[in-house]
């Protein structure tokens, strides 16, 4: 396994850096999109983040994946008693060039040919089940594969009929998304399946700037010995995950904050209920982390921006980023 930048090293990108945690929290919230210039280590902290988190139990992919209606077989006690291999957290990449076949599945041609089984070839959707699904350079993905992800992030499940194979298995994932906005638009439906959403810019710090070239300097020259001087801080980070997602359950949303948050969304003229639902999950997930028994004011502005800067409606004549109306709307919602 090769080793990975540690999530804890990244110079900056506050917001990236929170809007990841968030979704490790709850995966519910739906994912992120990162928009903004290249090398601004939007991959690093994706996969620092899951090389981060606690491993699971590991997941035969085979196993996963059944003919509906086909016969499964029962677990013995030694199976049951058998203490489960651990594994880390899978980071799935998508290529914009991957066919539907590669993505969703298909049929195994090797063991058609020399046995004559019809056996289903996972896809990539499988591979990401538990995991995250990272799709660089979104905004470019083809259209059909679009829709592919739209049926299964809607349903957390993948179905594939074809070849006189009618296959279904669980693929709940984290969707991580990542571009370069001068390069083309994003489909609105997909746009909006992302729970959360920033933009990344090149620092223009000089001394973050000279700090982030040491750093991967050194973590160039002795990857070891740079990631076991973090290992500190990605104890403390893992912590408040893991502290973080047992929380969870228990956090209070108390009717105000219900209502300020359905103010917010109506003042900024979002569409459908979206916005609300994330902004509550996300501010939820986000005084789990810090250990808060009830979302406070202070989540739901810390993360109004991630969750609804990409739900407003566009106006040509408005030259008042989103941004900026959001932040107008949280002062008058919360001055009220």
């Amino acid at each position: 396994m090769s080793l990975v930048y540690p999530f804890s090293a990244i110079v900056g990108q506050d917001e990236m850096k929170l809007a990841l945690l968030i979704a490790a929290v709850d995966q519910s919230v739906g994912g992120v999109l990162v928009f903004g210039d290249r090398g601004t280590g939007k991959s690093t902290a994706v996969r620092a983040l899951a090389a981060l988190l606690p491993k699971r139990p590991a997941i035969d992919i085979t196993k996963l994946v059944q003919q509906s209606g086909g016969p499964q077989e029962a677990p013995t006690a030694a199976k049951k008693a058998a203490k489960p291999q651990m594994e880390p957290i899978p980071v799935v990449d998508l290529p914009l060039g991957a066919t539907e076949d590669r993505l969703v599945g298909a049929l195994d041609i090797e063991k058609a040919l020399t046995s004559g089984e019809k056996a289903f070839e996972p896809g990539l959707l499988a591979r990401a089940h538990g995991g995250f699904l990272y799709i660089d350079e979104v905004n470019l993905l083809e259209d059909h594969l679009v829709d592919l992800l739209l049926d299964v992030t809607a349903s957390g499940e993948n179905v594939v009929e074809r070849e006189g194979l009618s296959i279904r298995h669980p693929a709940r994932f984290v969707l991580i998304g990542s571009g370069n906005p001068e390069e083309g638009e994003l489909r609105p439906q997909l746009l909006d399946r992302f729970g959360l959403c920033l933009e990344v810019k090149t620092t223009a710090d000089i001394k973050s700037r000279i700090e982030v070239v040491k750093r991967r300097d050194a973590f160039e020259r002795d990857r070891a010995a740079f990631i076991e001087h973090w290992q500190k801080e990605e104890q403390k980070i893992r912590r408040r995950i893991v502290a973080g997602r047992a929380a969870l359950p228990n956090v209070e949303t108390p009717d105000h904050v219900v209502e300020r948050i359905a103010r917010l969304c109506m003042a900024l003229g979002t569409d459908g209920l979206r916005g609300e639902l994330t902004l509550m999950r996300a501010a939820r997930a986000l005084a789990a982390l810090e250990g808060a028994k009830t979302i406070g004011d202070k989540h739901i502005q810390r993360v109004s921006l991630l969750a609804l800067r990409h739900r407003l409606r566009r106006n040509p004549l408005d030259e008042v980023g989103s941004s900026l109306r959001i932040e107008r709307a949280l002062e008058e919602v919360f001055a009220a």
